[in-house]
Parts: structure tokens; sequence; C-alpha cells
């Protein structure tokens, strides 16, 4: 007798079931995979890379407001010690914004190049004082006299600086902001050169 005839119904069915148990089982391996307690739920579990990262995170926020004031204060002290240590090193990533910026870093360079009158001005006023103290008139006359002089020569010196530092400037940064720079290179002036900050990065005599 002729075999029986497969019912073609039968065989599509049995096809679909045999692929439709690989995508069954598979769903049921993924959801036994350990998930992260701390992932929000409808979302894909992170790295483990990324948990550490997001527990770090965590973990560093201050908790309360006493926590937070200590945490800004050390980092404010750490600020202060790195400004400390680049005024002394001239590190331009830790300078105080009045000193940052290749203009300014000129204008020190200048001025730190040569000797200015007005550096001067401190010692010179010490000596003078003391000859006005003195109960005689001729040193008083004279101490008097030193103090015209030493203003004018100030005076005199501080515009020659002033000029010469206004032409480099134009000269050598045409296309960036020079406002302030050249006060800021006299008010540099009035301080003796070991009491300088930023620290003087140049020699007398040396090129900026």
């Amino acid at each position: 007798m002729p075999p029986h005839p497969v019912p073609l119904g039968f065989v599509f069915r049995s096809r679909a079931k045999d692929e439709k148990a690989p995508a069954d089982k598979a769903q049921v391996t993924d959801s036994k995979q350990t998930r992260d307690p701390q992932a929000p739920k409808g979302r894909p579990t992170p790295k483990r890379s990324e948990a550490q990262t997001q527990r770090r995170s965590v973990a560093q926020t201050p908790s309360t407001r006493k926590e937070a004031a200590k945490r800004q204060r050390d980092d404010r002290r750490v600020q202060l010690e790195k400004q400390r240590q680049a005024l002394a090193s001239g590190d331009e990533r830790y300078l105080p914004a009045r000193d940052k910026g290749q203009v300014r870093k000129f204008a020190r360079d200048f001025v730190d190049s040569r000797f200015c009158i007005a550096e001067f001005f401190l010692p010179m006023a010490v000596v003078i004082l003391v000859l006005s103290m003195v109960r005689v008139g001729s040193l008083q006359n004279i101490a008097l006299l030193l103090w015209l002089v030493v203003i004018v020569m100030i005076v005199v010196d501080s515009i020659g600086i002033a000029i010469r530092l206004k032409k480099q400037l134009t000269t050598r940064f045409p296309d960036l902001p020079k406002k302030g720079a050249v006060p800021y290179a006299l008010m540099r002036t009035l301080q003796m050169r070991r009491l300088r900050l930023p620290k003087p990065q140049v020699k007398r005599g040396e090129r900026p």
C-alpha cells in the first residue's frame, strides 16, 4: 500500500514549533542574568566600568551641608597652594586672572629685564625719612630736595617705560587685548625685584 501523505499543515506547525523553542530558551537564559540593583527599571544593565563610575560619583557627593562646606574649604586650600606655587614658578595654568596671558607675561618680563628707578623708592624713602628727622636745618633741606629729585626721576623713568612698553605690545601682540597692561607693568616697577610676584623669569639685560 502507498504511504499515507503527511499533511502539509502538520509540517508547518512542527517547523514553527522548532524555530520558536530556541527563541524561548534564549529569553529564559537572558532573564536569568543578574541585574544591577542600581540600574533604572526598564533600562539595560550598565557595564561594570559604568556602574563603578556611577557608584564613585555617588560616594563623592557630599551628604550634608557641613561636609559640603568642608569639601569647598579643602578645594579652596588646594587651589591657593597651586596658585602660590605658580606665582613662584610662573606656571600659567594656576596664575591669578590678573597675571594670566601672553600680554601680561611680556609686560612682566619687560620690567624685570631692566633697572627701574621706582624699585629703589622704598630704600631711598627710608634714607630721606631719617635725614628729615635729624634736627639739623641743612640736612632737612637736603632731605626735602632729595624727595623732589626722586619723585621727578621716577615720573620721567615711568613715562619712558610706558611709551616703550606700549610700542612693543602693539608690535608683538596686534590682535590681543592690551587693556591695563601698561599700568600693570608700572605697578610692578614700584616693587623691589626680589619681592615681585610672579617671580621674575628673566635676568637684567636679557631681552624679553
